[in-house]
């Protein structure tokens, strides 16, 4: 089976929403938006393009980083397979973009990161709860 990969720039523009499926299974989603920018030399500016939004679903030890490391206005690179799904809305036919996520990073050309690498799964990323530094 052929599967469409892409890397995708962009910024978040919903609260990343984490829960577990049925099974126990960690994912997180939120909304990816780009905006293509290209240089015209003429004008000596930026033009902005067309913009487009995907939600973006993460799972697993992945989906646990995200939810500690990724905030509303953020730029990332989101590397991931597209699906593309229609579905119907009150008789109108929507088409909508979702990337699996198979990894997610800041855009370290707009900012800066500091990495803090993570062995296994810790339970205090899972819960809802916030965690008490001591």
């Amino acid at each position: 089976m052929n599967e469409t990969s892409v890397t995708v720039v962009g910024n978040v523009v919903t609260q990343p929403e984490f829960r577990e499926t049925a099974t126990g299974v960690p994912v997180i989603r939120f909304r990816l938006e780009t905006t293509a920018r290209r240089w015209v030399a003429e004008r000596r500016a930026w033009s902005e393009g067309s913009t487009s939004f995907f939600m973006v679903r993460a799972w697993r030890t992945l989906a646990a980083n995200v939810r500690t490391s990724v905030q509303v206005g953020e730029p990332l690179v989101v590397r991931g397979r597209l699906r593309v799904r229609e579905e119907e809305h009150d008789g109108r036919w929507y088409v909508a973009a979702d990337i699996d996520a198979v990894a997610i990073g800041h855009d370290l050309s707009r900012g800066t990161a500091a990495f803090r690498r993570v062995s296994v799964v810790r339970p205090e990323l899972l819960s809802p709860r916030p965690v008490e530094m001591s």
